[in-house]
């Protein structure tokens, strides 16, 4: 089980026993059909944006709840613990603050109660073929003509892909001026021009759908610049640290389901006449699991009280994410090994949780990128 932390209060418990029921009756018994379908149905967004699931901080005059930060966090870790990893995340803690906290009047009160309900699935498009995790070298570009951007690119990697209805682009709005000449655009899917590529096939994380994205002469009207022309660069580098910081919080709870059915299988499991639990090396390894599961838990929740209070640093939220998805890669790893050749079958649990484990050390910034950028603050 998640283990219980003084970062939350009565009022989150409650919310988590609801968050919890829900995805035992909406999500847990379809996550082998959508992990085959490659994408999760749109009628489960509006049932989860009905049960109270998604963008909880949008305030209430925008549909939402107006609740705090740490509700987001409870979703994201109720899912990360055992659930199929769809990116509810990348609507509500990306997509939705983007909107919030930059967008104008007019974006906030025509997409967040949509965002809040459901009805409305977003994405946000900032990777690019050979760009990675080099947002200054994106070349997808909007250029103005009159009133209107007109958008051409392509972007890959995309969670949501397939699914959206909102797309947050990530583009040129001056090519010659770097990071300094990027804009945050939003994008509707039935706008001329816009295409959905191939629905990704991935190691794991399949029922999370993952597409590439093209823009051919895209025409928007200029409102729908998220924020002023050409600050998109300085906004993204104020979310990212939130962006970072939801990675971790689904690490470390992803990583306590993993260690959690590892104990229950190496207690079965009978090895030479024994529980494989009996074993020294089992002993020990679990330990050095636990440890690594309670130091985890313990800065992830440092860090949400910071962010809470405003003050979490962009090099704290790359450490986070570092941290917790290192983490989560090294003791799945473990539980694989101690789970011996089943672990390596895919109708075990614990084989589930290594292939989906893998992309968190590259998305949201690779752990190369999150060294590179904590040691500038050395």
């Amino acid at each position: 089980m998640l283990p219980q932390r003084d970062v939350y209060d009565s009022d989150h418990a409650v919310f988590r026993d609801s968050v919890r029921k829900f995805l035992a009756q909406e999500m847990h018994p379809h996550q082998d059909a959508w992990a085959e379908a490659g994408t999760s149905p749109k009628a489960f967004w509006r049932k989860a944006g009905e049960a109270g699931l998604l963008c909880p901080q949008v305030p209430e005059a925008y549909g939402g709840p107006g609740a705090d930060f740490r509700y987001n966090c409870i979703v994201d870790e109720e899912i990360g613990y055992g659930g199929a990893p769809i990116a509810l995340s990348v609507h509500s803690d990306i997509v939705a603050p983007y909107i919030l906290n930059y967008g104008s009047e007019e974006q906030k009160q025509t997409w967040l109660p949509r965002m809040v309900s459901g009805e409305t699935v977003a994405a946000v498009a900032m990777t690019e073929p050979g760009t990675g995790s080099d947002l200054q070298s994106i070349k997808t570009t909007a250029e103005r003509d009159g009133n209107h951007y007109v958008l051409n690119g392509q972007k890959t990697f995309i969670s949501n892909g397939q699914n959206a209805d909102l797309i947050l682009v990530v583009a040129k709005t001056t090519p010659e001026g770097g990071a300094k000449g990027t804009s945050l655009i939003l994008v509707e899917a039935e706008r001329d021009g816009f295409s959905r590529g191939r629905n990704l096939k991935k190691m794991g994380q399949k029922a999370a759908d993952t597409s590439e994205l093209f823009f051919d002469n895209v025409r928007v009207p200029i409102t729908n610049c998220v924020g002023n022309e050409n600050q998109g660069f300085i906004y993204l580098m104020q979310e990212l640290p939130q962006e970072r910081l939801v990675i971790a919080v689904a690490a470390a709870a992803a990583a306590q389901h993993a260690f959690d059915i590892t104990v229950d299988y190496v207690k079965q499991r009978q090895a030479f006449g024994r529980a494989v639990a009996k074993f020294q090396n089992t002993r020990f390894k679990l330990a050095e699991m636990k440890t690594d599961l309670k130091v985890g838990w313990a800065f992830v929740d440092q860090c949400i009280a910071k962010h809470m209070d405003g003050r979490l640093t962009a090099d704290e939220g790359a450490m986070a994410k570092l941290w917790l998805s290192e983490m989560q890669g090294r003791l799945v790893d473990d539980c694989v090994q101690l789970h011996g050749g089943y672990g390596y079958m895919m109708e075990y649990p614990i084989a589930q949780h290594y292939v989906d484990a893998r992309v968190q050390r590259i998305y949201g910034g690779t752990s190369e990128i999150m060294k590179e950028l904590i040691s500038r603050f050395i």
